[in-house]
C-alpha cells in the first residue's frame, strides 16, 4: 500500500435492517480504494441485526472461496483459493449500543471513533457502488475541494432502478437556497468536524444542517456528475424515516434550513 495514501473511515449507522446491512457492507469491503476504516454502529434492534453483524465479522476474517484456474497434465481440475474479503487496507469496528441512540447520536458516535482523513456515513440499507470512494476522494487529494458529492440512483427493495437522481453541480443558492442538493453520495475532510463540530442530534435532517453550516464556514463544495451510489426507496412501506409523521418533521426542518440559507446569503453575500 502506498504510505501516502490517505486513509478513509465510512460510519455505517444502522437499526433493524438486517436484510439490507450484509449487501451494504459487502458494498464497502469491496470498494477498490486500498485504505479503508469502517465504523459500524448498531442500534438494539427487534430483527436479526446483531446476529447479521457476528457473521459479517466472522465471514471477513475466516471465509475462503475458490475458483477454477485450470487443470493438471492428468487434466484434473486445478482450483485456486483465497479470502473471500479483502484482508489488506480493511480494518472493521463493530459498536453494539446497549440503548437506542437514534440516528445523530450514532452518526456522531461512529465518527468521533474514525481515523481517516476524509470521511462519509453510509445508511446501512443502500449501496455503494465499486469505485464510489476513489472517485470521490480523487479532487479531495488534488485539493480542488474540502466536499465532493456525486448522482445517485434511487432503487426499491428488490434492486431495481427506480430513477437516477442527478444533482446540480455546486453553487450555495443551487444546493442550499432552493432545497438541500448534495445528496447522500458523499465524501469530505474529517477535519472539517473537527473544526466545525458534528451532527446536530435536536434535527432528524442532521446532514442538512451539518453541511450547511460548513458551507457557511468556507469549505469548498464539489460536484462529481456520475452515479456512484444506490439510495434504497421504501416509498411503498413506512419504515424509519420514511414513517409519515417523521417525513413531515425531516420536510419541515428542511424547510426552516433553506430559509436560514437565503438569510445567510442575503446578509452575507455568497460563497
Amino acid at each position: 500500500m502506498d504510505k501516502t495514501q490517505k486513509k478513509i473511515s465510512v460510519v455505517v449507522p444502522t437499526y433493524n435492517q438486517a436484510e439490507y446491512l450484509g449487501a451494504c457492507l459487502d458494498s464497502i469491503l469491496f470498494q477498490d480504494y486500498p485504505d479503508l476504516e469502517i465504523v459500524v454502529v448498531a442500534d438494539p434492534s427487534p430483527d436479526a441485526t446483531s446476529e447479521v453483524l457476528r457473521g459479517f465479522a466472522r465471514a471477513v476474517r475466516e471465509d475462503v472461496v475458490s475458483h477454477v484456474t485450470g487443470c493438471d497434465a492428468g487434466g484434473g481440475v486445478v482450483r485456486t483459493s483465497a479470502f473471500r474479503y479483502p484482508q489488506e487496507g480493511r480494518s472493521l469496528v463493530i459498536v453494539e449500543n446497549e440503548t437506542r441512540l437514534g440516528h445523530g447520536a450514532s452518526y456522531n458516535l461512529g465518527f468521533r471513533l474514525c481515523t481517516g482523513d476524509y470521511c462519509t456515513y453510509v445508511a446501512s440499507d443502500d449501496i455503494c457502488h465499486p469505485q464510489m470512494l476513489s472517485t470521490l476522494a480523487a479532487p479531495l487529494d488534488r485539493d480542488e475541494a474540502d466536499f465532493v458529492y456525486s448522482d445517485m440512483f434511487i432503487v426499491d427493495d428488490a434492486g431495481r432502478i427506480l430513477r437516477e437522481f442527478r444533482l446540480p453541480d455546486y453553487g450555495f443558492d443551487a444546493s442550499f437556497c432552493d432545497w438541500y442538493l448534495c445528496g447522500v453520495s458523499k465524501l469530505y475532510r474529517r477535519e472539517l468536524h473537527e473544526r466545525l463540530g458534528f451532527y446536530d442530534e435536536s434535527y432528524i435532517a442532521n446532514d442538512h444542517e451539518c453541511y450547511l453550516r460548513f458551507a457557511m464556514n468556507g469549505a469548498r463544495f464539489l460536484h462529481l456528475p456520475k452515479t456512484l451510489y444506490s439510495v434504497r426507496s421504501h416509498d411503498q412501506r413506512a419504515r424509519d424515516l420514511h414513517d409519515t409523521g417523521t417525513y413531515r418533521r425531516l420536510y419541515d426542518e428542511s424547510a426552516a434550513l433553506v430559509r436560514r440559507a437565503r438569510e445567510w446569503a442575503a446578509t452575507r453575500g455568497r460563497p
